[in-house]
């Protein structure tokens, strides 16, 4: 059973992960210690904990709010995301270890069963999980800040699209899958040119996916708006 400060931390990451706490929203402190339990302390030590890792922001006398998502945010996310995960990649073939390559499988396991299921939470919580052990395999203290960065807003977008709406959303999810599954055959396998390679092909996945998010396609206005002919039909 978990503490009312553990429960406070996953919680708290799962809503941001997931966007059911919006990017800039404040929290308030006050109703946190009563829902969780908890004394203003322990609260405050999970506010701390969460702004180290980049969910949180603590702003002197403006309270803890959600780490925003900006076009600048973004614009660097798109700069950088490809060399940080090349990166992570190499290092996860260098230094993985059995107990990692097993919680990696696993972690598969549910993202599988998430597609076939179509449950969009899961989906973005297991693949933001798989990325997090690779980053673990590397090992690497300058990394592993910068990677999860990164996945916090990866996954943020990555809620939106990770929801099978169409065939072709279908396709894409299946294929990351596949990436997936290889990304852990190659890593298995020690063979670090195999891991870049993947990192770029399953970026570029990813980056396709964030941009229907982002630039979605218009909607027509006669679609929205009822005409007077239509009334009386």
């Amino acid at each position: 059973m978990r503490s009312g400060k553990a429960a406070l931390y996953e919680d708290l990451k799962r809503h941001i992960l997931t966007m059911e706490l919006d990017p800039d929203a404040l929290l308030d402190e006050a109703s946190l210690t009563a829902q969780y339990g908890l004394s203003r302390t322990p609260v405050r030590e999970v506010f701390q904990r969460l702004a180290g890792e980049g969910y949180l922001e603590i702003v002197e006398k403006r309270g803890v709010r959600v780490i925003p998502m900006s076009h600048a945010t973004l614009r660097n996310f798109f700069l950088v995301a490809p060399m940080v995960y090349a990166a992570i990649g190499r290092l996860a073939v260098q230094n993985v270890k059995p107990s990692q390559l097993k919680a990696l499988k696993e972690t598969q396991k549910r993202f599988r069963k998430a597609v076939q299921t179509r449950d969009g939470e899961a989906l973005a919580l297991e693949n933001n999980r798989f990325h997090e052990i690779m980053g673990e395999m590397a090992a690497n203290p300058y990394l592993q800040p910068s990677l999860g960065r990164l996945l916090i807003d990866h996954c943020r977008i990555g809620h939106t699209f990770f929801r099978p709406q169409n065939a072709d959303m279908e396709r894409r999810l299946t294929l990351a899958a596949e990436h997936h599954d290889a990304f852990i055959a190659a890593i298995e396998a020690r063979d670090e040119q195999a891991v870049v390679d993947l990192v770029f092909e399953h970026w570029e996945l990813s980056r396709e996916n964030m941009e229907i998010f982002i630039a979605p396609q218009g909607l027509k206005a006669d679609d929205l708006i009822q005409t007077p002919e239509s009334d009386k039909q």
